[in-house]
């Protein structure tokens, strides 16, 4: 029996994301652009550590005191209060209600384990309902933890633009108290989001329907430059959601500090408005999430949280963080301005402008997986079957043979359908 247990398993299939970068780093051509992988890139195609970070990691190392000794279990709390402040706004009525439970995690992927635990712990029968299309690792960790999933219309292809009126059927016709999967800025495939003005609509239907809410930021201040516009949905969601139901926010550093291979995140629950005294719901939800993380990763690593928490507490090291943010979302911009302007000037068939109205790391190209395919052989230009490009990927040095690519695989596609 001993020696038979293993013969039934099924091999899964590579991760798609990540066999892009492994297709790529065995590309032997001398040109070739890697618009895979989600993580930002500078002119030079090199990756970026931030001057805030530098910054940070002198003075924790320059400390007397510092150490490599474990953290407690939920986390560094000067830097889970602080995540709070920066996604909730300092004058956040839940924080200074004490409304609100927040820990560290494993970035933003293990901020949604988190959640997706504690919803399978205390809440396995509400359906999670997620954007059509959405990050893929998103259904996987829902489903690894036996919780069902559904889809809300979101990228209108047509059009290139938000299908907000499917987005809102599916808010009504979802069973009551259904959980929804936000995206909290640079939704992720697409780099589309829902205007100021849309967002109220959407939250108001989620209202309507007792529905909760699940706020994923991985971008907040990448997307745009400005922590408070990042924060806007957010923000909104916990005036008019946090009253009647409690708020699921999952918080990344991967992005907006660079801190990829660190692993720093925030996962926080916001507690529904009540006469009740709080005390005892918040110890015992807090105790739950410790188990949760005790018995998964006992606790979560110190280096990077240390050099994320000094960034934050520091008020010289947050204004260059800032200056960084603006630094890295303003280079974006410029690479869609540039491919966009690019593919209209050599005339490309088809519309351009989504790229550039479109924000955060990626853009939701609309090439099709055989464009992408064709993209991949015959010029080096890598990117997700689905037409997700990575923009921070480009740079002065390989939008214009990008853009040449794409017109060239266009064309051929074009043509072929005559």
């Amino acid at each position: 029996m001993s020696a038979t247990i293993f013969n039934n398993i099924e091999e899964l299939p590579a991760d798609a994301l990540f066999g892009i970068k492994q297709r790529y780093n065995q590309d032997t051509r001398a040109t070739r652009v890697d618009l895979g992988i989600g993580a930002y890139r500078d002119d030079q195609g090199k990756p970026w550590v931030l001057p805030s970070v530098r910054m940070a990691e002198r003075a924790i190392q320059e400390d007397p005191s510092y150490n490599h000794e474990y953290l407690g279990i939920n986390g560094l709390p000067s830097l889970s209060s602080a995540a709070a402040n920066v996604i909730f706004g300092e004058d956040s009525p839940a924080l200074k209600e004490g409304r609100t439970i927040s820990v560290q995690s494993l970035s933003g992927t293990g901020a949604l384990h988190i959640a997706a635990k504690f919803i399978s712990k205390f809440a396995a029968d509400k359906k999670i309902y997620l954007s059509q299309p959405t990050w893929a690792n998103h259904n996987a960790i829902f489903k690894a933890q036996g919780l069902e999933t559904a889809s809300y219309p979101y990228w209108k292809s047509s059009t290139k633009s938000l299908d907000l009126e499917g987005f809102i059927s599916a808010i009504e016709s979802a069973p009551k108290g259904s959980i929804f999967l936000l995206h909290a800025c640079a939704h992720n495939p697409t780099g589309l989001d829902p205007s100021e003005k849309q967002w109220p609509v959407i939250l108001d239907a989620l209202v309507k329907g007792d529905h909760l809410a699940l706020f994923d930021s991985a971008y907040q201040g990448f997307a745009s430059g400005d922590l408070d516009k990042d924060a806007f949905a957010v923000r909104l969601g916990v005036e008019k959601l946090a009253s009647t139901s409690p708020i699921f926010v999952c918080q990344s550093f991967a992005k907006n500090v660079g801190m990829y291979g660190e692993r720093v995140g925030c996962f926080h629950l916001i507690l529904p408005k009540q006469n009740a005294n709080l005390a005892p719901i918040k110890s015992a939800i807090t105790s739950q999430i410790s188990s949760i993380i005790r018995s998964e990763v006992s606790n979560s690593p110190a280096y990077g949280a240390k050099i994320v928490s000094k960034i934050l507490n520091t008020p010289e090291l947050t204004k260059q963080w800032h200056e960084d943010m603006v630094t890295m979302s303003s280079r974006i911009k410029e690479m869609r301005i540039a491919l966009r302007d690019h593919l209209v000037k050599l005339g490309t068939p088809g519309t351009w402008d989504h790229i550039v109205e479109q924000c955060g790391m990626f853009s939701f190209t609309g090439l099709t997986p055989e464009m992408v395919k064709r993209l991949e052989v015959q010029h080096a230009v890598y990117l997700v079957s689905s037409g997700r490009a990575s923009i921070a990927g480009l740079n002065s040095g390989n939008v214009e043979y990008t853009a040449k690519a794409i017109d060239e695989v266009v064309r051929h596609y074009s043509t072929s359908k005559l």
